[in-house]
């Protein structure tokens, strides 16, 4: 029976829908990092023998994450081909999009190391007795919370098209949580009466780090100093607790 108007065949559409996929892998470069990641965990958790379950949990995230990948990019064709213009809720559309590839990778990548965890050895066994045994690891974990809680703070307060500028500034909190990360450093490796000579040279290049985004019109005031408490605070955070 030929196909009513408007209807194909079973191989024609898997045709489709297989020239659709090799488009995205070939052509959009995101689409080329999440194959090989994907890849790459099947295969370790093939190695790692887990179970059935696990397997089919992870296959699933996987799909979800490539399908996302496609469907974003499907979309932005479709945006392009009603409008090559610039308009407010194209962008929206765009960016939307790519927030839902997002949230899928976090997803798939919680996932995945809930299932692989237990055989990863140090890697996932020790992380936390590492990042308390060397302080550069909180160095590095308070400069990350840093600019996350910049980020998020911005993302709140500001119009999304930019993060240049605005509350707070991004330049003052990482230099403040290095100043602070600094300080506690010196003091733990016993550095004596150069400890506070330490503190004083880094907290001066915080200083002027501020001074610089202040007189080139980045930020004002009060800005560059939200960004300085917030990354001081999160860095004493990190020190005292971890």
């Amino acid at each position: 029976m030929k196909p009513r108007k408007g209807q194909q065949g079973i191989s024609r559409s898997f045709e489709h829908a297989y020239r659709g996929l090799v488009y995205v892998v070939r052509t959009q470069r995101n689409m080329r990092i999440h194959v090989v990641v994907s890849v790459l965990v099947l295969v370790a958790s093939l190695l790692v023998n887990v179970s059935a379950l696990e397997l089919a949990a992870l296959v699933i995230v996987v799909m979800l994450v490539l399908a996302t990948e496609m469907l974003n990019t499907a979309l932005e064709f479709a945006v392009d081909l009603v409008t090559k213009e610039y308009h407010p809720l194209a962008k929206l559309a765009k960016d939307v999009s790519a927030g839902a590839v997002l949230v899928t990778s976090i997803g798939a990548v919680l996932v995945g190391y809930l299932i692989l965890a237990d055989d990863l050895g140090p890697l996932s066994l020790k992380t936390l007795e590492r990042v308390r045994s060397w302080p550069g690891h909180l160095t590095v974990v308070s400069l990350g919370l840093a600019t996350l809680g910049v980020l998020l703070i911005k993302a709140l307060t500001r119009s999304p098209n930019s993060f240049y500028g605005g509350m707070p500034s991004g330049h003052a909190a990482v230099s403040f949580a290095a100043w602070v990360a600094a300080s506690f450093i010196a003091v733990d490796a016993g550095a004596g009466r150069y400890a506070g000579l330490l503190s004083v040279i880094t907290l001066l290049m915080a200083l002027l780090v501020c001074q610089s985004r202040i007189e080139s019109g980045a930020h004002g005031f009060f800005e560059v100093a939200a960004g300085a408490v917030l990354g001081s605070l999160v860095t004493v955070a990190v020190f005292q607790l971890l």
